[in-house]
């Protein structure tokens, strides 16, 4: 008895790269593609049994994992096909992507990556995979203070005043912390800070007291 087909999803905002990659898949036996949109939005309109999720998305680093992990979370197994080269993968890999694959990738490759993610593996083809191992993500000794302030619970206000800085640069560092990290939430950056050891270690370090709450 042949096997099912496997389902895939499209997610596209580039016309011409969609119709690519659903002509390919459904020019493939056992794949059965089940839906080929231009966002997630427009996919959680019209859900679908969960399957593997190509993504290709003209995105910021931040946005595309949180594509990434919206569509994981609601069962798909995602693919991301980048065509910016300025885009960092690995917060779309921390956020659940289980492929990776330039936009240059050969057709053979596009569907090793559908199948094998569809097969519960990974596929990031060697290019791809050198630099996200030697690339580590680059984080400044400015922020670095700043995620271990936030970790231990500091307001943005007290965060500044601790660090000798306005609260707009405060915020400034937030925000590409949190395209860097891959998490808008300031619970993501916490969680990030513990992982990575940048919670301040001492008493001597530790939260910032204001007078007027009389600690």
């Amino acid at each position: 008895m042949d096997a099912e087909p496997r389902r895939v999803v499209v997610v596209g905002d580039c016309p011409l790269i969609r119709l690519g990659i659903v002509q390919l898949i459904t020019g493939e036996p056992d794949l059965r593609l089940v839906a080929a949109v231009s966002s997630v939005d427009e996919l959680d309109e019209h859900p679908v049994d969960a399957g593997t999720a190509v993504l290709n998305l003209r995105l910021s680093t931040f946005e595309l994992a949180r594509a990434v992990s919206r569509l994981c979370t609601r069962g798909h197994g995602v693919v991301v096909v980048s065509a910016a080269a300025h885009i960092d993968l690995a917060p779309a890999i921390r956020a659940g992507a289980r492929g990776c694959l330039d936009s240059q990738a050969e057709q053979a490759e596009v569907l090793a990556a559908v199948r094998s993610v569809a097969a519960g593996e990974t596929y990031v083809p060697g290019p791809l995979a050198v630099h996200l191992i030697v690339t580590p993500l680059h984080l400044t000794d400015r922020e670095r203070e700043i995620l271990g302030r936030v970790a231990s619970g500091d307001t943005d206000r007290e965060i500044a005043l601790l660090l000798g800085i306005s609260e707009h640069t405060v915020h400034s560092h937030l925000d590409r912390l949190r395209d860097k990290v891959g998490g808008r939430r300031r619970a993501d950056l916490t969680r990030f800070a513990i992982e990575h050891s940048l919670v301040p270690p001492t008493p001597g370090l530790g939260r910032y007291t204001h007078p007027a709450r009389g600690e």
